[in-house]
């Protein structure tokens, strides 16, 4: 698998605009595509990759997950099949390459999860393909099943050699005191002591530690951090108390757009990288060329925390910008020159850093992290998985609090569950930006592991719940 990158030089000099036709054919920058063994490239399949976007599947992260899943079945056809294309798979190629991914051992074998989005890949390429009468018959056996969704039981037809039960994986997050030594040791370089490493020789290191801070204080997917813009931070003064980001709909997951909320210190941190270590960097790439030398570029006239003006004189909303144009987004002076890109996160050649880039960077994080004999292995859906878990007992705690204000009345069971449940996850999920209220309930599971968050929650819960049932009980003998 591949990826295009506009504006590269080519190994042999082109007669056309090259990037004018993978433009022209929706192939734009970092746009995955498939060779074969041969180095051919199968149209067919590749627009498929293409489509996906318009086929309900709107992550990048779950585009490249899909273009991966084909591409290693494809591979398993040509390698394992007697040289098969998937055009011609069928119901025993999917059984046989099951037995090897699911059933076999060593470092191709996957998890049962794994194993049930790459069929969501696989079915997803026949669905496109009967739509595009490029098969004339499904190649795999499915079946009815009924299943639970949050609108009650339906039924739904599913692939046969899907795993029927994927047991739910335990929920990875971090004490607060975990995080600041990951963050301080693997980001920032320091010794566990909190002393300055004089043999660390990594580069952009508070950058890094300020990315880690904005995603465990604010819940941000790592897309959706990673394409912030320097226009959409929060202004900084003395009478806000908290600053708000908006998650934009365009890289938000299925569309969700909702608001975050950055603590002061790290909104007062982000205003800091911006106007000096982004800032030099800028002058330096600048006075080099590179933002000039940049052919796919978006000029940007004027621009606000909601919207922007292009060099044309349209008006562009946040909300519709794609993770791709955004790193696109350059602003421009009165006479039209280059003053700096507008993504927030830049790397050291001056560009905008990919998510794949941040995933490598914890990565880097872990190993540095295991010299010292830490054992941690963080991603940056951990800290998501953080910020959640402590949310949530915070949450509980401040309603615990406002029941403590409420003694002059009294509670049926019902509010009672709807105060301490109801409420709380429903704030978390619109803070996180879930589809579901049901999808929050699996941080329960793990609130009796953060116990120095919510043991003063627990310990009110319990009183207050006796002190009800004290109420119920005297109620009782008084009729």
């Amino acid at each position: 698998m591949h990826r295009t990158a506009l504006g590269a030089p080519s190994v042999d000099p082109l007669l056309f605009d090259g990037d004018a036709v993978l433009r022209r054919a929706g192939a734009g920058e970092g746009r995955t595509f498939i060779l074969g063994p041969d180095g051919g490239y199968d149209h067919h399949l590749n627009r498929f990759l293409r489509d996906l976007e318009n086929w309900g599947v709107r992550s990048e992260n779950s585009r490249i997950a899909y273009s991966t899943d084909v591409m290693l079945y494809c591979r398993f056809l040509h390698e394992s099949r007697g040289g098969k294309s998937i055009w011609n798979t069928d119901g025993a190629d999917l059984r046989a390459y099951k037995t090897v991914r699911l059933r076999g051992s060593g470092p191709g074998n996957v998890s049962a999860a794994t194993w049930n989005r790459s069929i969501a890949a696989l079915d997803k390429w026949v669905q496109w393909s009967l739509y595009e009468e490029l098969l004339p018959a499904e190649p795999f056996r499915y079946v009815d099943k009924t299943v639970v969704s949050p609108q009650g039981p339906k039924r739904v037809r599913v692939n046969a050699d899907a795993e029927p039960e994927v047991p739910r994986q335990p929920i990875r997050f971090l004490s607060h005191e975990d995080f600041m030594l990951w963050r301080d040791v693997g980001l920032r370089g320091l010794l566990p002591d909190g002393s300055p490493d004089v043999r660390w020789r990594g580069r952009n290191g508070e950058r890094n530690a300020l990315f880690a801070d904005l995603l465990v204080c604010t819940g941000m997917r790592l897309g959706e951090a990673a394409s912030l813009l320097t226009t959409e931070l929060p202004p900084v003064n003395d009478r806000r108390l908290i600053g708000d980001i908006t998650v934009s709909a365009a890289v938000a997951k299925r569309g969700r757009a909702r608001t975050v909320y950055v603590r002061p210190r790290v909104a007062r941190d982000l205003h800091h990288y911006v106007g000096m270590e982004r800032d030099e960097l800028v002058q330096r790439r600048r006075v080099q060329g590179v933002y000039e030398a940049a052919a796919d570029r978006l000029a940007v006239r004027r621009a606000n925390r909601h919207a922007l003006t292009i060099e044309r004189g349209t008006s562009w909303a946040y909300s519709r910008i794609s993770a791709a144009d955004r790193a696109r987004l350059v602003q421009v002076d009165g006479q039209g020159a280059v003053a700096a890109p507008l993504s927030l996160w830049l790397g050291e050649n001056g560009l905008p850093l990919r998510s794949t880039t941040w995933q490598s960077i914890f990565q880097r994080a872990n190993e540095r992290c295991s010299v010292f004999e830490l054992d941690f292995d963080v991603h940056p859906h951990t800290l998501r998985h953080t910020f959640a878990v402590h949310m949530l007992g915070l949450l509980l705690r401040q309603t615990v609090r406002a029941l403590g204000m409420r003694e002059d009345r009294r509670f049926t069971h019902a509010e009672v569950k709807r105060l301490l449940i109801g409420n709380p996850l429903r704030k978390l999920q619109l803070l996180l930006g879930h589809r579901h209220e049901a999808t929050v309930y699996t941080y329960l599971d793990v609130l009796d592991e953060a116990q120095e968050i919510v043991l003063a929650a627990l310990g009110d819960w319990d009183e207050q719940a006796a002190a009800f049932e004290r109420i119920r009980l005297e109620t009782e003998e008084d009729q």
